[in-house]
């Protein structure tokens, strides 16, 4: 049987489907993997740091005026829209019961393609928030301030992205809950990701059952535990997956 067609009758006949994705889910829509990316030749001279030191923690905190710059300048895609990929996703719950879409992506494209629920274990470039008083921004209000270092207009702290950099622990709360939903799993769909990141690859020792499906266009180091390994793009995949759920 075709890979994609076996796929779609395992979700099909899904009673709990848990969905894990990566870049790879946001590459068609423009934004590219940065883990998977050495700094632009250009940004290693202006910057030269490599993009885990840029986007860390401690270098946030010391170096705040240079963060932001490469951060707006290389981690945001503000006409960035949902591909094929977010878009069947979100299909998809008319179809079978999706507990959660579980996204290592920060650009918040699953929600805006209509996906109901969605755990972002790495945050999201969409919020801000003020590090002394906790008053919350927008995208939008960060681009209004529109200065090297944004500061809160409440009480003058220093905002910061939503966004778990590197140093920083993942978000308790939501980690939790997708392992728990996880562990309830008896479809696990990974699409777009190369399951090398963790504690998020982490996730995959949680799934109980045997209808693994891994969709990626690279090799993992759990597809000898996968029921189906599928080589292709997000978009194409999942286009197919969606498609024949209708039927």
């Amino acid at each position: 049987m075709d890979k994609i067609l076996e796929a779609t009758k395992l979700i099909k006949e899904s009673e709990n489907l848990v969905v894990i994705t990566g870049a790879g889910a946001s590459t068609e829509s423009g934004i590219p993997d940065f883990r998977s990316n050495v700094v632009p030749a250009k940004s290693r001279k202006k910057y030269d740091y490599p993009s885990e030191v840029l986007l860390s923690h401690s270098f946030f905190m010391n170096n705040t005026e240079t963060f932001y710059d490469y951060y707006m300048n290389n981690m945001i895609y503000r006409d960035a829209k949902p591909n094929e990929c977010h878009k069947s996703l979100a299909e998809m719950e008319k179809y079978c019961n999706i507990l959660a879409v579980i996204t290592q992506n920060i650009d918040g494209l699953h929600q805006e393609a209509g996906s109901s629920d969605v755990i972002e274990l790495h945050g999201t470039t969409k919020r801000y928030y003020c590090m002394k008083c906790r008053e919350e921004f927008s995208l939008d209000d960060i681009f209004e301030i529109n200065r090297p270092v944004p500061e809160c207009n409440k009480c003058g702290g220093i905002i910061k992205p939503d966004v778990v950099l590197y140093e920083e622990p993942l978000n308790e709360k939501d980690l939790t809950k997708a392992m728990n939903l996880t562990m309830r799993a008896d479809v696990l769909l990974v699409v777009g990701t190369s399951l090398l990141v963790y504690p998020a690859a982490g996730l995959l020792n949680y799934y109980r059952e045997d209808k693994l499906i891994i969709v990626n266009i690279g090799t993992t180091p759990f597809d000898s535990r996968a029921r189906l390994v599928i080589n292709d793009s997000a978009g194409k995949v999942m286009r197919t997956i969606a498609d024949g759920l209708k039927s």
